[in-house]
């Protein structure tokens, strides 16, 4: 069973490891079902979903007539305006079956110009807070990709007391003294204030290099056991943080297993020596 760990201050337990229900965009009815008995079966009680994840809403909602009370629920809204944002959350409240939803996201929130917008007057942020006062959303929270989010989540904290935060976080990506500050300065906050802090692409190898992709992940992934028991220990090794699954099914048996056996974080030599086996490289282009 995978450790679990308070989830800020929304009072919930949470398994260390989330379920990134990304895997599930394209996935089968049947192949969602056997994938949830995996989750039960490894202790994973979080589900961390969104929208913009093609059919995943629609494939967690089965789930919920008989395990609602066993997840805590987790959507994302891409939208900027409060209109669109307040009809996006009625419609996946509608694909996921349920009443209200435990996290509700501001999904890739990076842009300064959509920042902007959704953050201000008649933004996705006032749906939000709206939704939270109605019961349809317990907490609030904010995400994105790339080599500016750390400090765009930054700036997020200091406009609104999100409950919680998620951003890419590994090795290599650590080896940008830029990146790796920043991230540890939003790290800091949100401990200070109780904030969840989420990991993705914990086992990101680098941009598929061809256009022939053996998963469904947009990036190329590690792929070899002992490589994800290092890259998934080594965020486990954080302390305090949780971390996503890779939005591939096929992955995540692996991912599971190797954050059941967490005992130790890797150390700096192992995984530069893995850097370079694998020849890990940016996903987000040149660091800025």
């Amino acid at each position: 069973m995978i450790e679990r760990r308070p989830f800020g201050r929304t009072g919930h337990q949470s398994s260390v490891t989330l379920f990134g229900a990304a895997a599930l965009a394209r996935a089968s009815q049947a192949d969602a079902d056997r994938t949830l008995e995996l989750l039960l079966r490894h202790g994973v009680n979080h589900i961390d979903t969104a929208a913009r994840y093609g059919d995943s809403e629609l494939r967690i909602g089965p789930w919920m007539a008989r395990h609602r009370k066993d997840f805590f629920l987790a959507t994302k809204t891409g939208e900027r305006s409060s209109r669109a944002a307040r009809e996006g959350l009625h419609r996946s409240l509608e694909r996921l079956r349920v009443d209200h939803v435990d996290l509700i996201q501001l999904h890739s929130l990076a842009h300064p110009d959509e920042w902007d917008q959704a953050m201000g007057p008649d933004g996705a942020l006032e749906a939000l807070i709206e939704a939270r006062q109605q019961g349809l959303a317990r907490a609030i929270g904010v995400t994105g990709h790339g080599w500016t989010i750390a400090a765009m989540h930054k700036r997020s904290l200091a406009r609104f007391d999100f409950d919680s935060v998620l951003l890419p976080y590994n090795f290599f990506i650590a080896q940008s003294d830029r990146y790796r500050e920043t991230f540890e300065e939003v790290v800091r906050i949100c401990r200070e204030r109780n904030v969840a802090v989420q990991i993705i692409k914990s086992i990101a190898r680098g941009p598929w290099a061809t256009s022939d992709r053996t998963h469904t992940t947009w990036y190329q992934p590690l792929e070899e056991q002992a490589d994800i028991d290092r890259a998934v220990h080594w965020v486990l090794g954080l302390p305090g943080v949780f971390l996503n699954t890779a939005g591939d099914l096929t992955l995540l048996p692996k991912v599971l297993d190797a954050a059941s056996r967490f005992e130790r974080r890797p150390s700096d030599a192992e995984m530069a020596a893995m850097v370079d086996s694998q020849r890990m490289t940016s996903l987000f282009g040149l660091a800025t």
